[in-house]
């Protein structure tokens, strides 16, 4: 006991000792974020300053986006800067930092999709009852109790992780801390009370996506019986982006908790966890605009709102 080592700080994955191919994995990560920045900036900016866009609907929406703009600003910016500076270590209490917020963003997401799921469902399928059902109060309730379990999961799950030192190495083979590569290095106490609660996780993750494939076969057995064809077709707009959405979301998610647990430096690892922690939030955005009719049409207005503002400005 007296040669213990109590590792203070974490050594983050480097895929290639070649400084150049740091620098361009630097900047490679660096372009993602700012796409997604502004992306998820820009819809956030469309719905709150748009007045046809104050609907339930969009409200959820404005809160993904702002959700998935946090989530990649857990991890990104430190693998940028670490690239650019060639450096791989990250500090005991950043690697908890990083873990409690990106579970924290990605459980409040999970619970906000099944919320839009059924708000999506109301409005379809009961359309007249909708506005008394889906009111100001319960948007509001729902976002203050998805933020407020979320809250508390993720606290305990950050706690159960990091409430006995770490003995065993201090290499983490990923580019940033994941729950896997923590649980690889920690000790088999903590192991065994983070598989009570992953294992009850994987149930609540699992009875949402019965909840929300449910709203949707609801949705779509109802859209298909309508007879108008414009009902139909602004349906499914407002529904096949949530649905594009929902299935980015579950891809990635299972990739991450399936994939195994790299035990050396593997650039397939890196490129998978690429892809869930980035590719959602850069292209979520991308998606809306794309599919969604009335976030198109507003964002067109913004930007003609914009060019009459500027050459009233140049006029003067």
């Amino acid at each position: 006991m007296d040669n213990l080592t109590v590792f203070t700080e974490f050594l983050l994955m480097d895929v290639t000792a070649s400084r150049e191919l740091q620098v361009l994995q630097g900047v490679l990560f660096l372009v993602i974020y700012l796409g997604a920045l502004t992306g998820n900036l820009l819809t956030v900016t469309v719905i709150v300053t748009d007045t046809r866009l104050h609907s339930p609907m969009y409200f959820f929406i404005s809160n993904v986006a702002l959700l998935d703009l946090g989530s990649i600003s857990v991890v990104v910016p430190k693998a940028v800067v670490n690239s650019m500076k060639g450096r791989k270590t990250i500090s005991l209490t950043g690697c908890a930092a990083q873990i409690f917020l990106f579970t924290l963003f990605a459980v409040v997401e999970i619970s906000l999709l099944v919320v839009m799921s059924y708000d999506r469902y109301v409005a379809i399928c009961h359309p007249l009852h909708y506005g008394l059902i889906i009111t100001p109060s319960l948007c509001s309730q729902a976002t203050a109790g998805s933020w407020a379990s979320s809250l508390v999961y993720s606290a305990i799950h950050t706690v159960a992780l990091f409430r006995l030192p770490f003995t065993k190495t201090n290499v983490i083979q990923q580019y940033f801390c994941d729950v896997p590569q923590i649980l690889r290095i920690s000790s088999p106490n903590v192991e065994y009370s983070e598989f009570v609660i992953l294992a009850l996780s994987v149930f609540f993750v699992l009875v949402c996506f019965a909840f929300m494939f449910v709203s949707y076969v609801n949705i779509f057995s109802t859209v298909l019986k309508t007879c108008s064809g414009e009902a139909r077709n602004k349906a499914i707009s407002t529904c096949t982006p949530q649905l594009a959405i929902l299935s980015l979301f579950f891809i990635s998610g299972s990739m991450a908790a399936l994939g195994p647990t790299a035990k050396k430096p593997s650039l397939k690892n890196l490129l998978t966890a690429m892809f869930y922690t980035t590719v959602p939030p850069f292209v979520n955005p991308i998606i809306y605009c794309l599919r969604n009719r009335e976030i198109n049409a507003a964002l067109q207005r913004m930007f003609h709102r914009l060019s009459e503002f500027d050459s009233n400005h140049l006029k003067k």
